[in-house]
């Protein structure tokens, strides 16, 4: 089973926090769908035949695109891919974007599953972000999504803010849940270089929490989590029982995916693929032909990486087995060494050959990990 990437470049707003997307022109639309059309159909053979468990529209504001741009992908997929009849598929989407109207049309078009940028319940917090909802719009779109037949919604919230205490990090967590929503995933706050917010902190104007308190909203994330039934099935995705996100858990379970669309990344184990950024230099590789993208074979001690990276942000974990078979007996030995002096810190669990993090150790789960590449 595999997954397809759809990547919409464009936004309707810059967020602080966003470096790479773009406000929408209905011309340039029009022509970067005809090339994601192109590339959907020319790239038929990447994975394999294998069958689809996951369509993710995501990226810039995909709720931007049409009735007719949605059902125009989707058919061009359903030709050149064999679809699950399960498969999951998503669409990313501001609350600003939903209305019973074009909920309803989304259910029509086969969407059955929906990722809200809530980011955060808070109008404080919003205003910062530069959001273009606010606190009322947010419930209301969960409100409205559900009301017109989604059983499968997943928001993101974002925690590490300036001026997020615990206790408004904790108000946050109890509106989410309130809504009885099946899947979220937290973020802590990244400065990406070239944003609003890097120059913001750089001039001194914004300070950011440090790590002792993010620390705290983390664990207390971890706690209301648990209270809730959701199940920490990757350190930064929460599910109820029968609802992990298919895409996200094809990323975590090493397994493969195609990117289509600017910025976009594709991967099958044994090479990783990714698609220039550039929205013009993007399209123009598509209509004339030349390449647009970049190709890394992946040497044994990457794909050793990679599945380290992957699996042990995961409840699955890390199995010891399947290193030393896949990847030899010099490797092994590296990994259990490595991994032993987080055996004593406590940050790790091992059982039956399979290590995963402990609730202590998933704040420390990159760290860990790039303890046990090989470089």
């Amino acid at each position: 089973m595999a997954s397809i990437y759809i990547h919409i470049p464009y936004c309707k707003k810059a967020c602080t926090y966003c470096d790479f997307h773009f406000k929408i022109n209905q011309k340039d639309k029009n022509e970067m769908l005809k090339s994601m059309a192109k590339e959907i159909a020319e790239r038929a053979k990447y994975l394999n035949q294998q069958k689809i468990k996951s369509i993710y529209f995501g990226g810039g504001t995909p709720s931007i695109l049409d009735n007719f741009d949605i059902k125009k992908l989707l058919k061009k997929i359903r030709e050149n891919y064999a679809i699950a009849d399960n498969a999951e598929i998503t669409l990313e989407c501001n609350p600003d974007d939903l209305d019973e109207k074009k909920l309803t049309s989304l259910i029509n078009l086969g969407i059955n599953r929906l990722s809200i940028g809530i980011q955060s319940f808070d109008d404080g917090d919003l205003k910062f972000m530069n959001r273009s909802h606010n606190s009322s719009e947010a419930e209301n779109s969960i409100h409205l999504a559900k009301m017109v037949g989604f059983k499968n919604i997943t928001i993101d919230l974002i925690y590490g803010l300036p001026n997020q205490t615990l206790s408004k990090w904790e108000k946050n967590l109890s509106k989410m849940f309130a809504l009885n929503i099946q899947h979220f995933s937290p973020y802590a706050l990244t400065v990406e270089k070239k944003t609003a917010l890097s120059h913001l902190v750089e001039t001194k104007k914004v300070s950011l929490p440090n790590d002792e308190n993010i620390i705290e909203q983390f664990n207390l994330l971890q706690e209301k989590a648990k209270e809730n039934d959701f199940i920490h099935y990757e350190v930064s995705n929460f599910g109820k029982k029968g609802y992990f996100s298919n895409h996200n858990s094809s990323y975590w379970k090493n397994q493969d995916y195609l990117g289509i669309g600017p910025s976009a990344h594709s991967f099958n184990r044994k090479s990783r693929r990714w698609n220039v950024s550039s929205n013009k230099k993007y399209i123009q590789g598509i209509t004339n032909k030349t390449t647009y993208f970049e190709t890394e074979i992946l040497s044994k001690e990457q794909q050793y990486n990679e599945y380290v990276l992957t699996s042990l942000r995961t409840i699955w974990g890390v199995d010891s087995t399947i290193i030393q078979n896949k990847f030899g007996k010099v490797v092994h030995t590296h990994f259990l060494k490595e991994i032993e002096k987080w055996n004593r810190k406590k940050y790790i669990l091992s059982e039956k050959n399979i290590i995963t993090l402990t609730q202590k150790g998933k704040i420390f789960a990159d760290a860990i990990s790039s303890d046990l590449f090989i470089i």
